[in-house]
């Protein structure tokens, strides 16, 4: 059986290199650019790492992500709408790392869904 640990935690940011180094300085995370996704990423000393989303339509300031480990996306999404959830993403692949899907509980919170390319990587 799978864990549904936390496994991704995305901050909005208007400046991903000033929240770098805002977050570097403040908890001592470390932070890298990956220049071909366009994504700065952080990682604490323990527990899941996450990145800094740009604010926008999509992710708006104190809305926080996270992503939750999911053996089956498709059956994940499924089972939140029959909980009364509103499916915000069908599953798609983030190329060379895995997939996603994210759903909006019945309060409004969006959370994602994540399977690796690299199961031993959850």
């Amino acid at each position: 059986m799978i864990k549904r640990n936390i496994v991704h935690i995305e901050i909005p940011s208007i400046d991903a290199k000033k929240s770098g180094e805002f977050y570097k300085n403040m908890f001592g995370w470390h932070i890298t650019r990956d220049e071909q996704m366009g994504y700065t990423m952080w990682e604490p000393h323990e527990g899941p790492g996450g990145g800094f989303s740009n604010v926008g339509q999509e992710a708006q300031v104190g809305e926080v992500l996270l992503y939750v480990n999911s053996e089956d996306i498709d059956s994940d999404l499924k089972q939140a709408a029959a909980l009364g959830a509103t499916i915000v993403q069908e599953k798609d692949e983030i190329p060379g790392t895995g997939w996603f899907g994210m759903f909006k509980d019945p309060t409004g919170n969006v959370i994602a869904l994540y399977s690796s390319t690299n199961p031993d990587n959850r």
